[in-house]
C-alpha cells in the first residue's frame, strides 16, 4: 500500500502541496538528460526516479500502523486503488506478504504484484514490485517529532537495462508528476481514515 526508498541527500528541493499545509514533496533533481550520462557505478541512484510525500496526521502511531498495515481492505480506504487480492500471507509478521494491487493510471486500470521486504512494527515497511524492465522501491514510515505524527511515503524507479533506461528519460518528468499526485492523494485518504476515527 502506498506508492519508496529513503530519499538521497542532496539534488532535491522541497515544495508545498495543495492538499494539506503539512504536506511536502521532494524529488530527485539530478537525474541524467541522456542515457550515455547514466553512470551506475560511480552513482547508481542517478538512473532513479525518486519521489516523496509527507503528511502530519493527528493521531497514534498505532492508528496509523493499523491503516497503512490493512492491505487487503486498501481499495476502501485508498480512493486510487480499485482492487487488492492477497496472492501470499506469511506465518506471521508483514515480511513476506504479496498482492495484486490495481490502480487506475493515465485512465487505464493498472495491475502490479508486489511484496513486503522489510518491516518494523509502527514505524516502516518496505515493498517491491517488478514490470516492464522497472524495480519499483516502496517505503512507507512513520515518524514522532514535536510537530505530531509524519507519515511518509517514498517511491524509488529504477530502469533496468538500456531499454527501460531509454524510456525513462521522456517518461521522467511525467512519471514524477502522476507519482507525486498519487502518493499525496494515498497519504491524505489515509489521513482521512485515522482522523475521522
Amino acid at each position: 500500500m502506498g506508492c519508496s526508498l529513503p530519499v538521497p541527500s542532496r539534488g532535491q528541493e522541497g515544495v508545498s502541496g495543495p492538499l494539506d499545509r503539512q504536506t511536502r514533496v521532494t524529488a530527485d533533481i539530478d537525474a541524467p538528460c541522456c542515457p550515455w550520462a547514466i553512470d551506475q557505478h560511480s552513482n547508481p541512484r542517478r538512473n532513479a526516479l525518486i519521489v516523496e510525500a509527507q503528511v502530519t496526521i493527528n493521531g497514534s502511531k498505532a492508528a496509523i500502523w493499523a491503516a497503512i498495515t490493512n492491505i487487503e481492505n486498501a481499495s476502501e480506504t485508498i480512493s486510487g486503488i480499485e482492487n487488492i487480492e492477497v496472492l501470499e500471507k506469511p506465518a506471521n509478521g508483514l515480511v513476506g506478504l504479496k498482492w495484486r494491487e490495481t490502480r487506475k493510471l493515465f485512465g487505464k486500470s493498472a495491475t502490479a504484484e508486489k511484496w513486503i521486504t522489510d518491516a518494523a512494527e509502527n514505524e516502516f515497511y518496505k515493498t517491491r514490485a517488478e514490470s516492464d524492465g522497472f524495480v519499483f522501491l516502496s517505503t512507507i514510515s512513520i515518524s514522532e517529532s514535536s510537530g505530531g505524527i509524519t507519515l511518509t511515503s517514498s517511491h524509488d524507479s529504477k530502469p533496468q537495462g538500456i531499454v527501460a533506461r531509454l524510456m525513462s528519460i521522456p517518461m521522467g518528468l511525467l512519471f514524477k508528476g502522476v507519482a507525486k499526485k498519487a502518493l499525496l492523494q494515498d497519504l491524505n485518504d489515509i489521513k482521512a481514515a485515522v482522523e475521522q476515527e
